[in-house]
């Protein structure tokens, strides 16, 4: 076997060049399921939070009687958060999907807002028992989705800087791999949880 300089260099180099290769784009990888990971967890916490907003509206329609528009804006505005929810769920890395997933939740966040600015002028729906733990589940569900949110964004972070670094970009970009985006609430009222009071 020829072990001269020559010999090393022809196998050796296009070797460790593969090597390297190999491992960007495994971390690549593996970035890549942290973020869908990240937005799992999302997912979860914005399913229970659009679950509990019928039954909130349920509650609150016995005693808004006269607040049909906001209470329909509401159910329209949930749906519309579904729908996103379900798109950004089947590929959490594609930067337009969660796009629209942020617009359909500040939209969410807003009507639900809404709602509670209308409620505090209902005393017995304050006092409702139901009406205060639907609105206690939820404001807990708030928290958790912002969290969940944040952990899911510095997932995004990492791999986007590391995707974006030299000479990662030229295999990222070589490889497919898509642009990830960060989980931002687009209503600037609805960055904050809904101030809940009774």
């Amino acid at each position: 076997m020829d072990f001269s300089l020559g010999a090393i260099i022809t196998w050796g180099v296009p070797i460790l060049l593969v090597v390297f290769f190999v491992s960007i784009y495994n971390k690549l990888v593996a970035l890549r399921n942290r973020v869908k990971n990240a937005f799992a967890q999302i997912d979860v916490q914005l399913q229970r939070r659009h679950d509990l907003i019928p039954n909130l509206v349920e509650t609150a329609k016995t005693y808004l009687k006269h607040e049909q528009e906001t209470l329909e804006g509401v159910i329209s505005a949930r749906n519309q958060a579904v729908s996103a929810q379900k798109a950004a769920s089947a590929d959490p890395s594609d930067g337009s999907l969660m796009g629209k997933l942020s617009q359909a939740e500040g939209m969410l966040t807003g009507a639900l807002g809404r709602l509670f600015a209308v409620s505090e002028d209902y005393p017995d729906l304050k006092a409702d028992a139901t009406m205060a733990d639907l609105m206690e589940s939820l404001e807990s569900t708030e928290n958790k989705v912002a969290f969940a949110r944040q952990a899911y964004n510095d997932g995004v972070m990492n791999f986007q800087t590391y995707k974006e670094s030299f000479p990662n970009n030229i295999i990222a970009n070589f490889s497919g791999f898509k642009d990830a985006a960060m989980f931002e609430i687009e209503n600037p009222e609805a960055k904050h949880a809904p101030k809940v009071s009774f």
